[in-house]
């Protein structure tokens, strides 16, 4: 079993077919969400909805640096824009796709928004999101796969000063899809709690196939 030390190594061998799979699906239906393999645009909706909860009342003064990891075309910052929390406030969205990075880049002509190529958080935030990110693993091993999922999320909690909002989706989905991820929401409770040392919070709502986590960072 790969370590969690050694799982980044792995991660171009891991990362490579989902990422031609995300590259073939931009190029088949483009910036919508359909091309991002969300069911529609309701549903994708519905979790930024739910994932912004995790701001606290002083976000809305603006202010922020929010990142995006895994922000395809940016449909995450449109969502954002005129929210109360980009006030003077820097978005960075973050994909190892470099046609997703085109094309929010592109599309998007707004100075408070950044699109940037990595396979990990380069800069610090306040506040970091995830939404589906993780989602497909494309036949990868299972076990492997939550290792690396995991050891992700660690790396971006050390880059979050304020709080990070995940998503997967549900073992306990009523239709299951070969080459996705599915996640038990009580574990991923269990190790927000015990490894990212914070106040963590589960959200499941039916009928999306998906959970999410908030992780905060304690008050000192």
């Amino acid at each position: 079993m790969t370590s969690r030390d050694d799982i980044f190594k792995r991660s171009p061998e891991l990362l490579t077919p989902v990422a031609l799979a995300y590259e073939r699906r931009l190029k088949r239906y483009g910036d919508t969400p359909k091309g991002v393999f969300w069911k529609n645009a309701l549903w994708q909706r519905r979790r930024y909805e739910i994932l912004i909860r995790v701001f606290d009342d002083a976000a809305n003064a603006g202010g922020l640096t929010i990142h995006d990891f895994g922000c395809g075309y940016g449909a995450l910052f449109d969502f954002l824009a005129d929210h109360p929390a980009m006030r003077s406030s820097c978005y960075i969205g973050t994909d190892m796709c470099a046609g997703m990075i085109e094309t929010a880049s592109v599309r998007i002509d707004d100075p408070r928004a950044l699109f940037v190529r990595h396979l990990t958080a380069t800069e610090t935030a306040d506040y970091t999101f995830v939404s589906g990110t993780f989602n497909m693993h494309m036949g990868a091993d299972t076990t492997e796969w939550s290792t690396y999922v995991q050891e992700s999320l660690l790396r971006l909690w050390k880059r979050t000063r304020r709080g990070l909002a995940f998503n997967l989706l549900n073992v306990a989905a009523s239709e299951k899809y070969d080459g996705l991820y599915y996640a038990a929401p009580d574990d991923y409770l269990a190790f927000a709690h015990k490894h990212m040392d914070s106040d963590a919070e589960l959200i499941v709502e039916p009928p999306l196939p998906d959970f999410t986590i908030f992780a905060r960072r304690r008050d000192d």
